[in-house]
């Protein structure tokens, strides 16, 4: 290999890549190197570099990924194929908390408005994870990790504007509590414009976004880390297509207006033996709440889901040239749809 004083500019950046630190792959943070899996790891400083806004348009950076933009406020995001909406073939995690959405069945990534300055790296596995990750990963894993709160200390605000994205800004303060509470607390505001069709008509798919939230991390002894933090968040947006009408057999043309909401707040908690071995206990609770309304036939449909995930992980070095994770995880799902 080349050293980086007479490298060229693709052998120094596969040389990074290669030296990336990656965790999704075995569930154990290991060089891209070492894995055994088509990773690739994106990041802070080509997310700052590229200038997107939003963690679909981070992906596009992803060789091997099909990222595709539907409308203002719809993206179909998969690996290997079978790309659509409702991809439910990739796995989607915020800090190793699925974002699966089982009725919409895929990921809503309206919802997922991350504040990318937050963001340490994103994790792509193109191949299947599923023996790591269960079903969702057949095609694919995408895993969203964001900064200790130790690395976001002080104030940041951010702000633009243009005609599509009309506005966006965001503001983050970090601060230390007694020498080893660290704590992060941000807020995020979007509003983008719709598209217009071939026709010049409106589209009606302009949405905003209201997010907030929080990250504590602690460590209460030189081999026990305790992580807390949550989001909320709130927004509508909308589109114009044709659609079956749930009380009659026969598509008509509506103005789809939905307002979605939620929540979830995470704990994580992991303790060291060794240099080689530890585990940790992770939980999380997850809600999401989205309206439907059909202006051409007055009726809307209201759909809650709740989720309830608790994942144990131990790792360990059973001989030098072999290393042994295993676990238990128990993830409970409730969804109701009302006015259907």
């Amino acid at each position: 290999m080349p050293t980086l004083s007479n490298a060229t500019l693709e052998e120094e950046l596969n040389w990074l890549q290669a030296e990336a630190i990656v965790f999704s792959a075995s569930r154990t943070e290991q060089q891209v190197l070492d894995t055994a899996a088509a990773v690739f790891v994106l990041n802070q400083q080509e997310i700052k570099r590229s200038g997107v806004t939003s963690v679909p348009e981070a992906l596009r950076l992803v060789p091997g990924l099909q990222v595709a933009k539907v409308n203002a406020n719809l993206w179909a995001i998969s690996s290997r194929g079978f790309n659509n909406v409702a991809a439910n073939k990739l796995l989607v995690m915020i800090d190793g908390r699925t974002v699966y959405h089982p009725v919409f069945s895929g990921t809503l990534w309206r919802t997922k408005d991350v504040m990318l300055e937050d963001v340490e790296r994103i994790e792509v596995i193109r191949g299947s994870g599923a023996a790591m990750w269960g079903s969702n990963a057949v095609n694919g894993v995408i895993n969203v990790i964001t900064k200790k709160a130790e690395d976001t200390q002080g104030v940041l605000v951010t702000a633009g504007g243009g005609t599509e994205e009309q506005a966006f800004t965001s503001l983050r303060y970090g601060g230390n509590l007694n020498g080893n509470i660290d704590y992060r607390a941000y807020f995020k505001y979007s509003k983008h414009d719709e598209m217009k069709a071939i026709s010049v008509a409106d589209g009606n798919d302009d949405w905003e976004n209201f997010q907030g939230g929080f990250r504590i991390d602690s460590e209460l002894t030189d081999k026990d880390q305790v992580t807390l933090q949550g989001d909320i968040y709130r927004g509508d947006s909308g589109r114009f297509q044709q659609t079956a009408a749930p009380i009659a057999p026969t598509n008509v043309a509506a103005n789809i207006g939905e307002n979605f909401s939620g929540g979830n707040v995470l704990g994580k908690w992991t303790h060291s033996i060794s240099a080689t071995s530890g585990y940790s206990l992770q939980l999380y609770f997850d809600q999401t709440v989205d309206k439907t309304s059909f202006s051409s036939i007055n009726d809307a449909i209201k759909t809650i889901v709740r989720t309830y995930d608790i994942d144990f992980q131990n790792h360990f070095q059973l001989f030098s040239w072999q290393n042994v994770t295993w676990g238990l995880g128990v993830r409970h799902i409730a969804s109701k749809v009302e006015g259907a």
